[in-house]
């Protein structure tokens, strides 16, 4: 480890930044609101000890530069925002590692690199309050849909332009904070797994392969209101029958899949009374893969089991799309290096693939160089206040991410 880099400093912070944005219910840091602006102003008054420039992009990310020998930026990222009563890690890990490797590349290059290094914290990655995740690296990556986010609200019914004004971000020059991305030859992300499987393989650390593909539809099935004490059973076309159906196959179609998940996340029935059998059932289903190739085999067996059970129980079906991702798919020299770093570190390492979203995806679709690194969640649990990683693991997870960074900026030097 170089004597500059200090692991434990990360965590002392992690645990004073837990001590004024979270209650006895979890992290409340989420972005846009009050708290989330006092969390930066904590984040720029450390970055302000740095021979660094910092500012506010168009689209409300921080950037933090340290201007190097060479135009060509290393970007190290994540997000300080929280989703409501969530964990003290899922974010902020990401920021105070690389704030600590910043810290060490400053020092060991008197302020200096031989490529220039950034720090971005992205606005508003959780999409806690208006309900669109990566709304920062969205806009800086140029996918954000201008059209849907301007009409969302949040539940007290104020549009997302009105609440960005009233942090200083104009909604409609959102886009511009693409220029970011102009010098930007690689980008690392380390993050907290959320899930249980470096936990499951008693393994502290791994590299990421790339994000899950994602396919979200509302599926409905349409039979026939029909009294419950008079229609015979064999008479019916009971809608919520057919919607049952789907949930045992979902499971088999995602263990076919080898690699992708399938979850059916709600079920609305009308009329909705004890006395009718149910005329439409609409369920919503989620499904991702690593593979694009696979999730669309999903969903295409999805499709097929529908009308199958539709046919079965004398109903018809529909679906809506909600929302679809490709799989992002990140950068291969970077995977290894990533790898390197995790071994070097702890002498074990495994690659997996990252079901939820982050904003790596959004820089990878960028077409800027990728990679993100995860530390083990106890648990396997995120977004809820018992969210945890043992404090050893976050030393290493620092120390790995630290080498990573290094080998990448030799790698970017070489690339120029």
């Amino acid at each position: 480890m170089n004597s500059t880099l200090n692991p434990k400093r990360t965590i002392s912070e992690l645990k004073d930044l837990r001590s004024f944005t979270a209650d006895e219910n979890g992290a409340q840091r989420v972005a846009f609101t009050p708290k989330w602006m006092e969390t930066r102003a904590w984040l720029k008054k450390k970055l302000s000890e740095l021979p660094v420039e910092t500012h506010v992009d168009a689209a409300g990310n921080l950037w933090s530069t340290l201007r190097g020998q060479s135009q060509r930026a290393l970007l190290l990222g994540g997000h300080m925002d929280s989703v409501p009563n969530g964990g003290w890690l899922d974010g902020c890990l990401d920021e105070l590692a690389a704030l600590e490797t910043l810290r060490r590349i400053a020092a060991q290059y008197n302020g200096r690199p031989p490529v220039t290094v950034r720090l971005v914290d992205w606005a508003d990655e959780e999409g806690a309050r208006f309900g669109k995740s990566l709304f920062g690296s969205s806009a800086c990556s140029g996918n954000l849909n201008m059209d849907e986010a301007r009409v969302l609200k949040d539940k007290d019914g104020v549009p997302l332009p009105d609440a960005l004004k009233k942090v200083g971000i104009e909604f409609d020059r959102v886009k511009e904070s693409g220029q970011e991305l102009k010098n930007a030859a690689a980008y690392l992300e380390l993050h907290i797994e959320q899930g249980p499987v470096l936990l499951d393989l008693d393994l502290p650390l791994g590299a990421v392969l790339g994000t899950f593909g994602v396919e979200r539809h509302a599926i409905t099935f349409h039979g026939q209101a029909a009294h419950s004490g008079s229609t015979p059973m064999h008479r019916r076309k009971d809608a919520f029958l057919a919607a049952a159906k789907m949930s045992p196959e979902i499971y088999r179609i995602a263990e076919r899949s080898t690699g992708g998940v399938c979850t059916i996340g709600s079920c609305t029935t009308k009329p909705g009374i004890v006395t009718s059998v149910v005329a439409d059932c609409t369920i919503t289903l989620d499904q991702r893969h690593l593979d694009a190739a696979a999730l669309a085999k999903m969903l295409r067996e999805a499709k097929e089991a529908s009308q199958h059970f539709a046919k079965e129980g004398n109903v018809e079906v529909s679906w809506e799309r909600l929302w679809q991702i490709e799989p992002v798919l990140f950068h291969p020299d970077l995977v290894e290096m990533c790898s390197d770093a995790i071994s070097e570190t702890c002498g074990k390492m495994h690659r997996l693939p990252s079901g939820p979203l982050h904003d790596a995806a959004e820089v990878a679709r960028a077409g800027v160089p990728t990679v993100m690194m995860f530390v083990q969640s106890l648990h396997g649990i995120s977004h809820n206040k018992i969210e945890d990683t043992k404090e050893e693991h976050l030393e290493m997870a620092v120390v790995a991410f630290d080498k990573l960074a290094e080998k990448a900026m030799e790698w970017v030097r070489g690339e120029t």
